[in-house]
């Protein structure tokens, strides 16, 4: 099992503790400990092999050192990657405005809020 500190919403530290360890765990910093899965992201939960399967998605992500949590959508959401990413609500991922094209590789350009492709990608 993972879990996160947290302390006024911001994940300052992720530790892996078996439950019954964590149990008896006293920690008198200031903040809390919430649960977090490596196996989620994006609100949909990843078996061994990468693939979605069906287990339970645990706070939308997998927490970060920075991330913040929210706990009325009860998520870990990452740094906003660009000022133009607008956070998807169901994902608590960000997202461009405009989708990646899918025929090569792209870098995402700010100042043009568009997607260019990666020189040698084509």
């Amino acid at each position: 099992m993972h879990f996160a500190k947290v302390n006024n919403g911001i994940v300052e530290q992720v530790i892996a503790a078996e439950e019954e360890f964590f149990n008896g765990f006293v920690d008198d910093t200031p903040g809390e400990w919430v649960q977090t899965s490596y196996n989620t992201l994006g609100g949909i939960h990843y078996g061994q092999e990468g693939v979605p399967d069906e287990g339970i998605p645990i706070r939308k992500n997998f927490a970060g050192v920075g991330f913040i949590y929210d706990s009325v959508r009860d998520a870990f959401i990452p740094d906003q990657i660009f000022p133009s990413w607008t956070l998807n609500e169901t994902s608590c991922l960000w997202e461009a405005p405009t989708a990646v094209p899918d025929d090569g590789e792209y870098s995402w350009n700010e100042e043009t809020t568009s997607w260019i492709e990666t020189e040698g990608s084509a």
